[in-house]
């Protein structure tokens, strides 16, 4: 144990910044987990209300994330990080669901018009 007033009030800030990290650590797992759900849901039945959906609760997630970065819970490469995976794993299901049309046979049609 501590001997000195310093050194308890230390520990106190500390378990103090403790807990507070653990909150916005699983906020942001858990807005991320509620993310990539709703981003399957997308690529199974894709609609514009799922795509909303998809829209919505990335921008929640990027909200909380960029709020730990500013609190200091996060470091700024370990939020950039997070917050690519969230635009990675869209990106890799609308490439999927709308894959890269022919372009050179499209554009033939239209001058030969």
């Amino acid at each position: 144990m501590a001997n000195s007033k310093s050194a308890l009030k230390r520990i106190k800030i500390a378990e103090r910044n403790r807990v507070r990290n653990k909150t916005y650590k699983s906020a942001v797992r858990t807005l991320m987990k509620k993310y990539f759900e709703a981003v399957e849901d997308y690529a199974r039945q894709p609609s514009p209300e799922s795509l909303q959906d998809v829209k919505n609760r990335m921008s929640a997630a990027y909200s909380k994330i960029d709020k730990a970065v500013k609190r200091g819970v996060l470091h700024s490469n370990n939020g950039s990080r997070k917050k690519s995976r969230l635009v990675k794993q869209l990106k890799k299901v609308q490439a999927q669901l709308n894959p890269p049309a022919a372009e050179t046979s499209t554009a033939e049609t239209t001058e030969a018009s």
